[in-house]
């Protein structure tokens, strides 16, 4: 060991050296940064450090100083990956550098203002003696969301944040990519000093003077994420109080470090009673056994080393096959602080290894390793920068790096994107899929700017036809964009029509340009907040907007935007359909019983405070419910005439659902609040005079018969007697329909014309919807019926609902016991039947597999990083990556089928679970297991089998758009986390039928979906999937071995004007 502190290492002044606060090490090992109270960031050539004593040696020393900053530089860092250099000041601002490998080219005479500025700066120079640069270090950004000093800067392992702490108590969390500001953590009570990483990438740790250090979960952002996406990241953890109790508050940092291995938190200004010490807080379970002891006085920094050691060299006998140790690994942490001494610790004695007394005069400010583990710098506000270095066997052997890698494993760590290029092809799939991406954000910035319609393709000699990337031309009217284009401020003719004026553009003309008179008697134009006026676009991204206006019904939608569901006429009680259950379970678990009862109580409660329901029923069928005065007086009773005669069959049967009573009166309308849609009066006219009204009039007495009419403009258009009261009626376009209290089922065509014989169930239908030519009915004994009254058919048998109210898990008892309640039934354009639940499950019935699949549930709302969100970056690529029917096919296109279904189930998942607050019990269940060995990765496992889930139910409900979308996200998982054996497989799936001839034999060996021998997959095909699945890859460097075999199948390697597009 020997120590190094060159004369030349220092921020001198004229009569004294200035406090260095702070230094570190790049990653190649090259270079040393220093900060110190002169203002200046000074890059040190770490070599001519090590030959200082070489009286030879004679490259540059100082490779650049920089004078950014109006203050005293307090922190500088280098990020993981070597590209950028931060540096924080008592100025509040954040600077970042970029070196600049070009060599800057000589002023030119012609520029004045050029050679003036190269003249001061010459003169700034020679009056400092400061030598000439030889590295061109450039400022990139000046970050400002600081009050107060800042502190301490700290990178992310994959340098995708950068985290920036001071002392206006404040945690900035800073993008690593665009440096825009991702989230403002405001926990601590006082000053933040200090901030580490974990090496895994999951948590990062603050030190404050409030003598806490708070661990924050985090998952690592996308390259365009903005601070509208980071809302649910960057979650608290755990606070750790106990070995900071009677910290002194006296020290300028509180710098503390984790151990490289990810098993340990070196925390400075701690204290074991009344001694100084270091605390060795144990990951997972955040608690204090180990305590470092040694020091007189506060230590203000501790440093773990970067590499992992072993006390014995490593040879053959100490490795296995693959080259790993076999002995056991401990880690190097030095520490220092107020009272000038400087100890190196490792984990396997109770002693330090290195104690140097009176390293510096004054306290020790900063510690940094060189990346091999041998060389260690010291800062001190003295002014001095002295280098320790040790040789093999001071501290240990130096294992391998791959050794840090293997430790992390176990926590979900892995090494991805630090792959090498092998070859042009895999070159040039990476530049198409960052340009893709690149696109993907700047499509998301645009939308974000609310200037989505300028970024429209140019029109070629004013005829409306817009040239598509791949050489194919459609209308523009016709285009589909992932993010609905803003309605333009002057009116546009499209195909030849001009759109209605809107009535509103005056009086908001008007708003603008209002004057009112000041208390000083001057006039002035009063603000106004344009988006209270009622035509101004939000500021939220389009792609989130799920109302749709009637008149862009031309526009291509995006998934969330169209919803293919049966809208119900009558809504259901608060809380859900009531289903009694008789379980198939002999046993009574004590447990369930009691969440069953709180389940019931918390129910109950809510009803007793009167929450007003989201929907009612009214005349256009459900409605939104509007906000009204509390009744006071008597309350009218409603018209109720009695309640339904029940079946005999439900004294027998294990499910039961509540029956509705027989009302006197039922009026339902055929446009069921489609007069919404219109853009001015007249339309509302139109629409309401030509509407159909369909009415039931049940008789008092139980003899007479119930009429049925259809009414148009006041005029009776048909009439019908059925002898049974009417339960439920429904109806479209396509026919009418009524449901009586007998389980009889009565159907008519517009005009009135009987279309069927009375369809006979076994019980009193509950729920009743249709949708196309499709009807369902749900009855009382929890059966649910589905028929096509166009091909008088019926896609499956009568299939019961008992599975999906969980009678598996209810016990057999002599009477009932209660069930989820049922607070949705459709159906969509191809008969499926979707059901949801009041535990916040939602279902879908497979006519094919014969049985109930289950697509959202509270499980993925609680675990899953997706939840409830699509990522932007996919979004945008849909139109870039493969294109719509529309745009292919040059045509319009109708609603999709099954569209926005799986985001609707997860809607009703959040609203039934996470806003009621009952996801408690699985939210501290999943906090208790992230916190176990073993289940490290458990977060990101459950969010990938999420993203599998949305895939699979997407494929069986057929629906296109959610399908890509999710196969497109799914992709981009995989690859974050280079899972190359899943990703394998997702491409050779994909694969499929391409190569083949795309016929399939119709034999029953002919596999579906996946599995299926066809050049189409979920209505798309194979070949376009399986383009943007390798474009989305492709930026993953440890798999273009895999990727770039498939894109030379697929020819998009092959272009040579090398342009970033799929063909």
């Amino acid at each position: 060991m020997r120590f190094i502190r060159p004369s030349w290492l220092s921020h001198s002044g004229e009569q004294k050296d200035f406090e260095v606060y702070s230094c570190h090490v790049s990653p190649d090992g090259t270079r040393l940064a220093t900060a110190a109270g002169d203002g200046y960031v000074r890059i040190w050539s770490i070599d001519a450090v090590e030959n200082a004593g070489d009286a030879s040696y004679t490259k540059p020393k100082q490779l650049c100083h920089l004078s950014k900053h109006s203050g005293s530089v307090t922190v500088v860092r280098f990020s993981r990956d070597g590209r950028w250099l931060a540096s924080g000041a008592d100025d509040k601002v954040i600077c970042i550098y970029e070196l600049d490998y070009q060599v800057p080219a000589a002023p030119s005479f012609g520029n004045e203002a050029h050679l003036r500025r190269e003249l001061r700066k010459l003169i700034l120079d020679l009056g400092t003696s400061e030598p000439p640069p030889v590295e061109n270090w450039k400022i990139v950004k000046r970050l400002i969301g600081h009050d107060n000093d800042v502190q301490d800067l700290g990178w992310s392992y994959d340098s995708s944040i950068l985290v920036s702490v001071g002392l206006d108590s404040k945690i900035v969390v800073w993008s690593g990519h665009t440096f825009e500001k991702l989230k403002t953590l405001s926990v601590h009570q006082s000053h933040v000093k200090g901030i580490t990483f974990d090496p895994a990438n999951k948590y990062f740790a603050t030190a404050s003077d409030d003598r806490t250090i708070r661990i924050f979960r985090f998952t690592s952002p996308a390259p365009n994420a903005t601070s509208h996406d980071m809302v649910n990241n960057f979650v608290f953890e755990h606070n750790i109080t106990t070995p900071f109790k009677s910290s002194p508050l006296t020290t300028y940092f509180r710098r503390c470090s984790w151990s490289p291995d990810g098993n340990h938190i070196a925390a400075a200004n701690s204290v074991n009673g009344p001694v100084s010490s270091v605390a060795i807080i144990n990951r997972g379970v955040w608690d204090s056994e180990i305590t470092l002891i040694g020091h007189e006085g506060p230590v203000e920094v501790a440093s773990f080393s970067p590499r992992l050691y072993s006390d014995r060299p490593p040879n053959l006998d100490n490795t296995d096959n693959s080259g790993f140790s076999t002995l056991p690994l401990v880690t190097v942490i030095a520490c220092a602080g107020q009272d000038k001494a400087l100890t190196v610790w490792n984990t396997s004695t109770s002693r330090p290894l290195v104690i140097v007394q009176d390293l510096a005069s004054k306290s020790i400010s900063d510690l940094s390793w060189s990346p091999d583990g041998l060389t260690l710098f010291a800062t001190s506000l003295d002014g001095s920068v002295v280098a320790v270095v040790f040789e093999p066997g001071d501290l240990g052997f130096v294992a391998r790096i791959e050794e840090n890698d293997k430790a992390l494993q176990k926590f979900g760590a892995s090494r991805k994107g630090v792959g090498v290029i092998e070859d042009v092809a895999g070159l040039l799939l990476e530049e198409r899929s960052k340009a893709g991406e690149l696109r993907g954000a700047e499509g998301r910035m645009g939308a974000l700017m609310g200037d989505a319609n300028v970024a429209k393709s140019p029109t070629i000699n004013g005829g409306g036809v817009s040239k598509l990337s791949n050489g194919e031309t459609s209308s523009s009217a016709n285009t589909p964009a992932a993010i609905a284009p803003a309605p333009s401020i002057a009116p546009a003719q499209v195909n030849g029509t001009t759109p209605a004026i809107n009535t509103n553009a005056e009086k908001l003309e008007k708003l603008k340009q209002r004057v009112t008179i000041t208390k000083e008697g001057r006039k002035r134009v009063a603000p106004m907040l344009v988006s209270s006026s009622g035509t101004g676009q939000s500021s939220l991204p389009q792609s989130q907007l799920v109302a749709s206006n009637a008149n862009n019904s031309n526009a291509m939608e995006t998934p969330q935007s169209l919803l293919d569901l049966s809208k119900p006429y009558d809504g259901l009680p608060r809380g859900g359909l009531s289903a009694m259950l008789l379980g198939n379970k002999r046993k009574v678990v004590a447990i369930e019983a009691e969440d069953d009862e709180h389940s019931h109580k918390r129910q109950s409660v809510a009803g007793l405070n009167g929450i007003v329901p989201i929907m009612t029923n009214g005349v256009d069928g459900v409605e939104p419910a509007t906000s009204s005065a509390p009744q006071q007086g008597i309350v009218p009773t409603p018209e109720f005439i009695r309640p339904a005669v029940i079946s005999p069959a439900m004294t027998v049967s294990q499910v039961r659902l509540a029956v509705p009573k027989i009302r006197s009166h039922i009026l339902r309308s055929l446009n069921r609040g489609g007069t919404g849609n219109a853009v001015n009066g007249a339309d509302d006219t139109t629409k309401v005079t030509d509407d159909v009204i369909f009415e039931a009039k049940n008789p008092s007495l139980f003899r007479d018969p119930a009429r049925i009419s259809a009414t148009k403009r006041g005029t009776v258009l048909w009439q019908d007697f059925l002898p049974r009261s009417v339960i439920l009626v429904t109806g479209n376009k396509n026919f009418w329909s009524a449901a009586c209290e007998d389980g009889s089922i009565y159907t008519w065509t517009p005009a009135g014309r009987r279309l069927l014989n009375a369809l006979i169930v076994e019980a009193q239908p509950v729920i009743f919807e249709c949708r196309g030519w499709w009807l369902l009915c749900i009855t009382a004994t929890g059966t649910c019926h589905v028929w096509n009254l166009k091909t008088l058919s019926s896609p499956h048998p009568p299939v019961s609902l008992a599975p999906v109210l969980d009678i598996a898990i209810h016990s057999l008892q002599a009477h009932p016991t209660v069930g989820p309640g049922v607070t949705s039934a459709h159906l969509n354009s191809s008969g499926h039947v979707v059901v949801t639940l009041n535990n916040g499950d939602g279902y879908a019935y497979s006519p094919g597999l014969y049985i109930w699949q289950r697509m959202s549930e509270a499980w993925w709302a609680v675990g899953s990083q997706y939840w409830n969100s699509n990522d932007s970056s996919i979004s945008s690529l849909q139109s870039t990556a493969v294109g719509s029917d529309s745009q292919r096919l040059g045509q319009l296109s109708t609603t999709p089928v099954s569209a926005g279904i799986i985001p609707h189930l997860e809607r009703h998942t959040t609203n039934e679970v996470l806003l009621r607050g009952r996801a408690f019990p699985l939210q501290r269940l999943f906090k208790t297991l992230l916190a176990k060995e073993g289940f490290e990765s458990f977060e990101s496992d459950v969010s990938i089998a999420h993203l599998e889930n949305r895939v699979a139910a997407a494929m069986q409900l057929e629906s296109k758009e959610d399908f890509r979308l999710y196969l497109f996200m799914y992709a981009k998982r995989l690859g974050a986390e280079g899972m190359k054996g899943k990703v394998e497989e997702l491409l050779r799936s994909l694969l499929g039928g391409i190569l083949t001839d795309g016929e399939s034999s119709g034999t029953d060996e002919d596999g579906k979906g996946w599995q299926s021998v066809t050049g189409e997959i979920c209505g798309w095909e194979r070949k376009d999937l399986l383009k943007g699945v390798v474009l989305i890859l492709g930026k993953f460097r440890e798999l273009q071995r895999m990727t770039v075999q498939y894109a030379r199948v697929l020819d998009m390697v092959n272009d040579e004007d090398g342009e970033p597009m799929v063909s």
